[in-house]
């Protein structure tokens, strides 16, 4: 199938695409830090680079885009036009989460999932429901959990 879109065109809206200080990112950081809890940012030196790193609770979230790592949900639909390309590049995007997962939890750390249409979409919940359930299972938890969108649920 053929792109809607000019090249110039594609090029500008994907390089809007950005990576770091999404609005969802951003929603989660100030409502935990509004709740006292303190982080760090994208430490480099973890597998991933988690969204938010909290050192005293040996804890992680990353805020996951429902498309970039095909998140079964309303928000994730396969593209179209080039679709050899994208089943590659969203393959490896999931088998890099499994292999940074893993690494992480044997490395000691807990990570917590936040799926983008938790925040967002039909089935986002309410703000302070995902601040309470991130807040409990930072400091009550020792186990890898996920929240996602209100159809599917939270899983823990």
């Amino acid at each position: 199938m053929v792109d809607v879109v000019d090249k110039p065109t594609r090029s500008r809206m994907m390089s809007g695409i950005r990576g770091k200080n999404t609005r969802p990112e951003l929603l989660i950081r100030q409502g935990l830090h509004r709740l006292g809890f303190r982080y760090s940012l994208h430490n480099k030196n973890l597998p991933g680079k988690p969204d938010l790193v909290f050192a005293k609770y040996h804890a992680l979230i990353f805020i996951h885009g429902c498309f970039w790592h095909a998140h079964a949900c309303h928000l994730f639909k396969w593209p179209r036009t080039r679709p050899e390309f994208w089943r590659k590049k969203i393959s490896e995007n999931q088998e890099r989460d499994a292999r940074q997962q893993q690494t992480l939890q044997q490395a000691g750390w807990r990570s917590l999932i936040i799926w983008e249409c938790a925040l967002k979409g039909k089935t986002r919940l309410p703000l302070p429901e995902i601040l309470h359930t991130a807040a409990n299972w930072l400091q009550f938890d020792n186990q890898n959990a996920e929240i996602s969108g209100s159809t599917e649920g939270k899983k823990f």
